[in-house]
């Protein structure tokens, strides 16, 4: 089922939310990583830390209004398309799934989605339209 594009208000765009991943990787996976270091004595073969840098894309949307760390830097969050904000049930899909079609594809997937966010007036990529979501400038309760 398509989604109402009238419902979607004030989508954020590409570089945006990229600009919101490197603030996450800078500000998060950093020092999760180095931490990890000093614990296991191994850069980037600890299955911890590839959990948690999971958890945190999954369960930090649903507890605080669809932002993450980056995303609330810059001011865009994740809500559903019909205005809701997202669960994890939501998140799921919009993670795992996502990720499952983007490793499947060999990463053509995540070009095309690149493109879409770019291109598409409503700035959706295939893992909103698989989760039913899409980024905003819109504050919680707006």
């Amino acid at each position: 089922m398509e989604a109402n594009t009238q419902s979607i208000v004030r989508p954020a765009g590409f570089w945006i939310r990229a600009a919101a991943i490197i603030l996450d990787a800078i500000v998060v996976m950093v020092p999760l990583t180095f931490i990890s270091y000093l614990i296991t004595g191994a850069w980037g073969e600890d299955i911890y830390t590839n959990i948690i840098s999971i958890l945190y894309g999954l369960i930090l949307p649903v507890i605080w209004l669809g932002y993450t760390v980056g995303k609330r830097i810059v001011g865009i969050r994740i809500v559903k398309v019909n205005g809701d904000k997202v669960g994890f049930g939501t998140m799921l899909m919009r993670v795992i799934v996502a990720s499952i079609i983007y490793g499947v594809t060999l990463g053509i997937a995540l070009i095309v989605s690149a493109f879409m966010i770019g291109l598409r007036n409503d700035k959706r990529s295939i893992h909103d339209f698989i989760a039913g979501t899409y980024v905003t400038y819109e504050k919680p309760g707006n």
